[in-house]
């Protein structure tokens, strides 16, 4: 089948929406508060397909985690252990559901209460075999059908705090009298002081990325601006095993600010980094001494870094197919495989998994593209990444968009075929992968909900921890002094 009929094929399957096309990118804007709206940005048409993107996205944590465990595959269709990181995300789906009337508080509050109950009630031991984890932490696979630790993965403090991040959420949503209700608040309330953050902290202040019964903690801690913000934050709100501003401190100190496409922000390079502590934490006018010192906060912070990203796309240096204003999005994801090929009279080496990003720390890039790069940064540019979903939908049809909506990751460059290790590649078209994964659901569904809402900004704007956390970080503005 030829390019252009294949991509006829694809279109066949799904409606093609008009987008207005790619603009040049806007200057860096040195504002520290939010846009009025988000969703007022938006046309009625983006306002509809986020509806749809948001359901069918709900919907995968809903149908494929265990509803009397509340256990989460890590990816599907493909057969996997369980993700406890995506157990943070599906805890965090549940209430989204019951706001956009996908399911009942009733429902959200059984679910919720089983995941919490299950996680509390399982072994925590040093020994490795037959438990789910360790000092108030868990393994970062679980298996699917035990819950306990899935062969010898590590013990990960950044997937147990994904998974607290969702609980605590669940804490402050569930505010009710109701039986169900008031068991889910206690359970939040025990896993979280139940964590030993002190522990971790083996190399002090920093805090490591994990430990294992067998070889004990891995010899890395975290470091310079990442995912582990929400980390850094929760573990210094605990009230039981508190870390001190020590450790924020040496956190914050690796920090890599730089410019980017004309753009100044601290750098890391796969956009999941600046979505997943901003999935729970509203970062708006609120500043640490680091972002206050360059006059900006985190939230201006992650928007800078991915417009930034869509202006690589644009400029395109590696001449990557079909990168433009309206088809981006770098972050870590699935990939065809392991292998370098020749394209077009061109080398391409291509990965399976990988941490892929753009910025002035480091750009790893194959062409391969992660719709969750774009859904998990709709509050930051909700005009440009709607805009690029929709594109995306449009052109590639039912091979990236179907009944639980994006796929993971697809690769219009490798478009010819040959042996891959995962999804599928249409000749003439691209790879596309046939799995989603938990960790790429959960910030497209949350922050979407965010921009249009900001349900679970303004919930968690309410929870003790997480304003004890911020507080000792040394945050302060916005509606962080607001707070009594």
């Amino acid at each position: 089948m030829k390019p252009t009929a294949a991509l006829a094929a694809l279109a066949l399957a799904l409606p093609v929406i008009a987008c207005a096309p790619a603009q040049a990118p806007a200057p860096p804007s040195t504002r520290t508060t939010s846009p009025t709206s988000a969703a007022a940005q938006l046309t009625g048409a983006q306002t509809a397909f986020l509806d749809t993107l948001a359901e069918r996205t709900f919907r995968w944590f809903w149908e494929l985690s265990d509803s009397t465990t509340g256990l989460t595959p890590d990816r599907y269709p493909t057969r996997s252990f369980v993700s406890v990181g995506a157990m943070g995300f599906a805890l965090t789906a549940y209430p989204i559901g019951t706001e956009r009337g996908w399911i009942t508080r009733r429902q959200a509050a059984e679910r919720t209460l089983n995941t919490l109950r299950f996680m509390w009630q399982s072994s925590q031991d040093s020994l490795g075999p037959h438990t789910t984890g360790y000092r108030g932490f868990f393994y970062h696979f679980l298996d699917p059908k035990t819950g306990e630790r899935f062969e010898k993965v590590e013990l990960s403090t950044i997937d147990t705090a994904l998974l607290l991040a969702g609980a605590l959420f669940c804490q402050s949503y569930f505010d009710r009298a109701d039986k169900n209700e008031v068991q889910v608040r206690a359970l939040a309330e025990s896993l979280y002081i139940r964590a030993d953050w002190t522990w971790t902290q083996t190399r002090p202040p920093k805090m490591s990325l994990g430990w294992s019964p067998e070889e004990g903690f891995l010899p890395y801690d975290w470091g310079g601006y990442n995912e582990a913000l929400l980390e850094m934050i929760l573990a210094l709100g605990s009230p039981t095993h508190p870390v001190d501003k020590h450790a924020y401190d040496a956190y914050v100190k690796g920090y890599r600010w730089g410019s980017f496409h004309g753009y100044q922000y601290i750098g890391f390079a796969p956009l999941f980094g600046h979505q997943y502590p901003h999935t729970w934490i509203d970062f708006r006018g609120i500043q640490d001494d680091s972002t206050r010192a360059h006059g900006i906060d985190y939230y201006e912070n992650a928007r800078r870094a991915t417009l930034a990203q869509r202006s690589y796309a644009i400029a395109n240096p590696s001449g990557f197919r079909d990168y433009g204003g309206d088809i981006w999005g770098l972050t870590a994801c699935d990939g065809p495989m392991d292998r370098t090929l020749t394209i077009d009279g061109r080398k391409r080496e291509f990965h399976s998994y990988e941490g892929r990003g753009a910025s002035h720390e480091r750009v790893t890039d194959d062409g391969t593209l992660c719709p969750a790069a774009l859904g998990g940064s709709v509050p930051y540019s909700p005009l440009e990444t709607t805009r690029a979903l929709m594109t995306i939908r449009a052109r590639y049809g039912a091979a990236v968009y179907g009944e639980y909506g994006f796929i993971d990751a697809f690769n219009p460059t490798l478009n010819i075929e040959t042996k891959i290790q995962a999804g599928r590649i249409i000749p003439g078209v691209g790879w596309f992968d046939t799995d989603r994964l938990g960790i790429d659901q959960g910030p497209m569904l949350a922050m979407i909900e965010n921009a249009r809402s900001g349900l679970i900004w303004r919930t968690m704007r309410k929870n003790p921890h997480l304003i004890r956390g911020l507080q000792r970080a040394g945050f302060r503005g916005g509606w962080l002094d607001q707070t009594k």
